[in-house]
């Protein structure tokens, strides 16, 4: 039999109206990749959570390597051989690798011996391949490499059990297969890895087992061997899931966004756009495939007038729209999905109603101009909740109660019921479910074929030619490729996002 070094026993964890781990039993083994698949809601974050500290459970024990561990803290979960990477990374920015590395960690005392921690950490980025300069500062690495950063901090701390959340979100192909091959070296090194993915092409390619969650209860566990994408989808969403969609072709439709020699910088001064030239029309979806830290951010801000431009135009249908008040922009029929749904998506402190009506609350039916129908609003907040299939507590608990996927899915909702003319997309699915990535998807598609122009920012290369007519690749703040999506390479457009030049492209 073999050697269990993680056990959750009726694992129990409620929230005020939200039961989100129902006596769930896990087990891990060592030198094995298990996998948490589940939709948004279904209990995978809760449930990693308390194995490292950040919940107790109501119910229930943890046992590490036979024994009751009671972990109250990340700390605790160390001394136990426990270290979580998370979705977004926990590093500080203007702090060196090596400064992370060792932040917070007791062992070191009061003075630091950087030759001997530099060399730790060398041994280890040698023996794992994660390559990365230990004394370069956390804002000067690309995401991939603080990603390493992150893994060599927990197996400098000893870690035996690593738990990889949503690891490959932000990965081109490349970086995702070297991923997988540290991920193959840390196991076949003895240590054990929880891994969370949506991506179930990536769960079969990286998992020994895989344990499917729904509604807080473990629907069942099964080898990578007798696996399949149709079966794991069926028993997440509990119905067949479409993974490739049918498209009307494209219609020529006229210019809806129209960019030129476009610059502008980030929120620390450096240059991110640096001349992109594109063009969206009506009745298409452009994607933008690019690595994070290359622009997209900051494209997506400056049409949408929160960021100003320092240089080029912008122009929504046939009126400049450079540098305006996002009032006035949206007033032309631009909606924004942000990439960040806390900060500039949603207000967490308010209802799902309120939110909900965030972009319609001065308007008929919702308002008379002076108050706001009430009845109206909740009317409305109930047609998106049940038309997305968002699970809310109740409709005047705080959004900041729902998971995340949820709240995903209500600023989305939101957003795409505006019927927009432009609709500018960031990382729509990112952190959904299959199952509302599936819905999300053809909401896009939907929008697309009422003859708005979509604009997809995305660093789901699948997602990118599933749903595109055309492709912009965007590398160091600029476009430096087209594709068509029939033609479009999966390698290729991996290697433009890692900056690869020469390849037979069509130049934006």
């Amino acid at each position: 039999m073999e050697n269990i070094v993680l056990e959750a026993r009726n694992i129990t964890k409620y929230f005020p109206g939200i039961l989100a781990n129902d006596h769930i039993n896990f087990d891990l083994y060592s030198k094995e990749v298990h996998t948490l698949l589940g939709e948004n809601g279904a209990g995978k974050t809760t449930l990693v959570n308390i194995f490292d500290g950040l919940y107790y459970p109501n119910e229930g024990e943890v046992y590490v390597n036979g024994k009751i561990a009671n972990i109250n803290s990340p700390l605790d979960a160390m001394k136990f051989g426990i270290g979580m990477i998370h979705q977004h990374f926990m590093l500080v920015d203007t702090l060196t690798v090596v400064e992370n590395v060792v932040l917070g960690f007791q062992k070191q005392g009061f003075r630091l011996d950087n030759n001997s921690i530099v060399k730790k950490i060398q041994e280890i980025s040698e023996q794992y391949n994660l390559k990365v300069n230990p004394y370069a500062k956390i804002w000067q690495l690309s995401v991939g490499e603080q990603q390493r950063v992150e893994i060599i901090k927990m197996l400098y701390r000893g870690a035996n059990i690593l738990i990889l959340d949503e690891p490959t979100a932000v990965l081109t192909p490349q970086e995702i297969d070297s991923l997988f091959l540290i991920i193959n070296k840390i196991k076949s090194d003895g240590k054990s890895v929880i891994f969370i993915s949506h991506k179930l092409e990536e769960v079969l390619k990286v998992s020994d087992r895989i344990t499917v969650l729904k509604k807080g209860k473990v629907v069942g566990t099964v080898n990578k061997e007798h696996a399949t994408e149709k079966e794991l989808a069926l028993m997440m969403v509990g119905r067949e899931v479409l993974f490739r969609f049918d498209r009307k072709p494209t219609a020529d439709g006229k210019d809806i966004l129209k960019i030129e020699n476009l610059e502008g910088y980030n929120d620390r001064g450096v240059k991110r756009l640096k001349g992109v030239n594109l063009t969206v029309k009506s009745g298409e979806i452009f994607g933008i495939a690019g690595v994070a830290g290359n622009g997209q951010e900051e494209l997506a801000e400056s049409i949408t007038g929160l960021r100003k431009s320092s240089k080029g135009k912008i122009f929504i249908g046939s009126c400049e729209s450079t540098n305006l008040l996002p009032s006035r922009i949206l007033k032309k029929g631009v909606n924004y999905i942000p990439a960040d749904r806390i900060r500039t998506g949603l207000i967490p402190n308010l209802s799902s109603v309120d939110n909900a009506i965030l972009r319609c609350y001065m308007r008929k039916p919702i308002s008379n101009t002076f108050t706001v129908n009430f009845t109206k609003a909740k009317d409305y907040a109930n047609k998106i909740i049940t038309e997305f299939n968002i699970m809310v507590p109740r409709l005047d608990a705080p959004v900041k109660l729902l998971s995340g996927g949820n709240m995903q899915k209500l600023l989305l909702a939101r957003e795409i019921l505006e019927e927009p003319i432009l609709l500018i997309a960031v990382h729509p699915t990112r952190g959904l479910d299959i199952g509302a990535t599936e819905l999300v998807r053809k909401k896009l598609i939907e929008a697309r074929d009422k003859g708005a122009a979509v604009l997809l920012i995305s660093e789901d290369l699948d997602e990118i030619i599933m749903l595109s007519d055309r492709i912009g690749v965007i590398y160091d703040g600029k476009i430096v490729g087209l594709v068509d999506s029939k033609n479009a390479q999966i390698n290729n457009i991996g290697l433009m996002m890692g900056g690869s030049k020469n390849l037979n492209v069509q130049k934006g």
